[in-house]
């Protein structure tokens, strides 16, 4: 039913909204089991677009709510929202059934994250005798000095980094571009790794530009994935013998908490994150408490304390 639209919507969604592939994939595989629900729950009613209505969404929506999570099914609308405006835009339908339709309230997140003893030892423990050893290091060091998206570091390329002065140029969510910095331990570590692995980089891409040779390879000279990045963190969290489960993410929010610990401006590590909204770096201010207590306590003069 979608599939004279398909195209359309993904040259708006690469073009216009500038998202990035991960979302642009997303949509995709979400406007498409949303067309095989109504090809096989609503073949009798619905046979065109214009025909689909706020009752089929909220059926498709119901369909969802044994298995998958809210923040699963908040995006899946948000597809279909998106998708339906664009076509109305275009006068390809007469209305917008998914306009009214709200997205289930999500939970309070609390994200995941290591202490700062446990980040050392974690980091302490990564051994560089080879070069995928070295690789290794040289990523995850980046990923908590920085606060990168796992995204945006497999995408470095060598034009991305300046070792002198310690800085980084990344590309986050919708290509925005964005400069930070990285601490000495990951300059040294990044020095180190790209040493080494500077003679195969240079026989695998001989003549290509900088912004395109990739900073991290995978053991066959290609860019590294996100996907392999979570598994060597896995397989080092597995060494390391720490209880819970961490994630390159889990890194991205260890970092973010550390910095507004140590007295980091919320709106510094907004900047740092890549987030666009505020609100979306606040979620670390409830981790913040017990420190925000301590000086209370400690500051206030009518505090028990003090």
């Amino acid at each position: 039913m979608f599939e004279h639209h398909v195209k359309d919507f993904e040259r708006y969604l690469r073009v216009e909204k500038n998202s990035s592939e991960h979302t642009c994939r997303n949509y995709l595989n979400d406007l498409s089991e949303f067309d095989d629900f109504l090809s096989e729950e609503w073949s009798g009613t619905v046979s065109h677009i214009n025909e689909v209505g706020s009752i089929e969404i909220r059926s498709y929506l119901a369909s969802l709510v044994k298995r998958n999570k809210k923040s699963t099914q908040a995006r899946k609308l948000s597809c279909l929202k998106t998708f339906f405006k664009f076509l109305l835009r275009e006068k390809e339908i007469r209305f917008d059934p998914a306009q009214d339709i709200s997205a289930p309230k999500l939970g309070k997140y609390l994200p995941r994250h290591m202490t700062v003893d446990e980040t050392f030892a974690f980091l302490d423990s990564i051994p560089e005798k080879t070069l995928l050893e070295a690789r290794d290091k040289a990523m995850i060091e980046v990923v908590y000095s920085a606060g990168i998206r796992v995204s945006e570091l497999v995408g470095l390329g060598l034009e991305s980094i300046d070792l002198k002065s310690g800085l980084i140029k990344v590309f986050g969510k919708g290509s925005k571009e964005r400069i930070v910095p990285i601490g000495e331990k990951a300059i040294k570590s990044l020095e180190r790794y790209l040493d080494r692995s500077d003679p195969v980089r240079r026989r695998l891409y001989p003549g290509l530009p900088n912004d395109k040779t990739p900073v991290f390879l995978n053991n066959r000279g290609g860019r590294i994935t996100a996907r392999s990045v979570a598994r060597i963190v896995d397989k080092y969290v597995m060494k390391c013998g720490l209880r819970q489960k961490i994630s390159p993410h889990a890194i991205r929010h260890s970092f973010a908490t550390h910095m507004l610990n140590a007295g980091a401006d919320l709106r510094a590590i907004q900047e740092l994150l890549g987030h666009v909204s505020l609100s979306t770096t606040q979620k670390y201010t409830h981790l913040n408490i017990d420190k925000l207590m301590e000086v209370y306590d400690n500051s206030h003069p009518r505090s028990k304390k003090s």
